[in-house]
């Protein structure tokens, strides 16, 4: 029997923002405190990391990233990751709590940047060899300070980190083609649709019932999703299903009937047909990779 570990932030010492905060060198952190990122797990913390030199391949929820120097990643607490890197690779990580973002900001959340405000988004971002050393002479002043004692020491990482999001947004939104959409419209009634479908997602399929639920149209709750990322309803509802169908069969404690029943599928036939078509391969031919 399988299972995935999940690291606590806790668990990595970071001088003085322990428990909340945590930033190093990819070469650092790879050497001594994260002895067993080859292994497929799950974190309960924001992570973002930028390699520099080197090379190799970053798997996130079961799709592979390579990994060259100008990639930027950033994870959701709960995402399972694991990657194989070269010898040669260089770069810098940090993470946190949600809390320890949020808490200085009124109206801004970290979730409200669009490669964290849903995991159907990209986590990745690969940035041209111009904006490279802009983008690595931030995260070095984030680790510099994190090292140092100086005066208003959170305040200025925490300015850093919100600089590493903003611009990441222009790139990341020019990028995917995606709009920009007001705070306080489509975004936050995309955040509450998708904390419905993380509550509902076993039982519940139809998008019209999550439109009710939002007190809105299908129709309008569709617009919604197109526009944050440029999928229907139908497509999140069902990627998060097939999405926790895969962490199953991974840890393999449930055989594939189960674990279709788990997900409110009686029938394993119609289940394994429907997982093909919107995964592009049977679960047999899935969980083979991994074993």
């Amino acid at each position: 029997m399988k299972s995935f570990t999940v690291l606590d932030i806790q668990q990595f010492e970071s001088d003085k923002q322990r428990k909340v905060f945590y930033a190093n060198t990819i070469v650092n952190h790879l050497i001594t405190s994260h002895k067993n990122i080859f292994k497929p797990h799950k974190h309960n913390f924001y992570l973002t990391v930028l390699f520099t030199h080197g090379s190799g391949t970053h798997e996130i929820d079961f799709v592979k990233y390579y990994v060259k120097p100008g990639s930027l990643f950033f994870m959701n607490p709960g995402q399972i990751h694991h990657w194989e890197l070269s010898d040669d690779i260089q770069g810098f990580i940090f993470f946190h709590t949600q809390s320890y973002y949020d808490i200085h900001y009124t109206k801004n959340r970290v979730n409200s940047f669009p490669f964290f405000y849903s995991v159907q988004n990209s986590p990745l971002l690969y940035l041209k060899s111009s904006d490279i050393i802009y983008f690595k002479s931030l995260f070095e002043q984030i680790h510099l300070e994190n090292q140092s004692d100086n005066l208003l020491k959170t305040n200025k990482i925490i300015s850093l980190i919100d600089l590493i999001y903003i611009e990441s947004t222009r790139h990341y939104i020019q990028k995917n083609e995606m709009e920009v959409v007001p705070q306080n419209s489509y975004t936050l009634k995309f955040q509450e649709f998708k904390t419905l479908v993380e509550e509902h997602y076993k039982s519940e399929k139809s998008p019209s019932q999550y439109a009710d639920w939002l007190n809105i149209s299908a129709k309008h709750l569709n617009r919604i999703t197109q526009n944050m990322v440029g999928k229907t309803t139908t497509d999140i509802i069902l990627e998060r299903v097939f999405l926790e169908a895969k962490r199953e069969m991974i840890a393999q404690k449930l055989s594939f009937n189960q674990i279709a029943d788990l997900l409110g599928y009686e029938d394993y036939a119609y289940f394994s047909r429907l997982f093909r078509k919107k995964c592009g391969e049977t679960p047999t031919s899935f969980i083979k990779k991994y074993r």
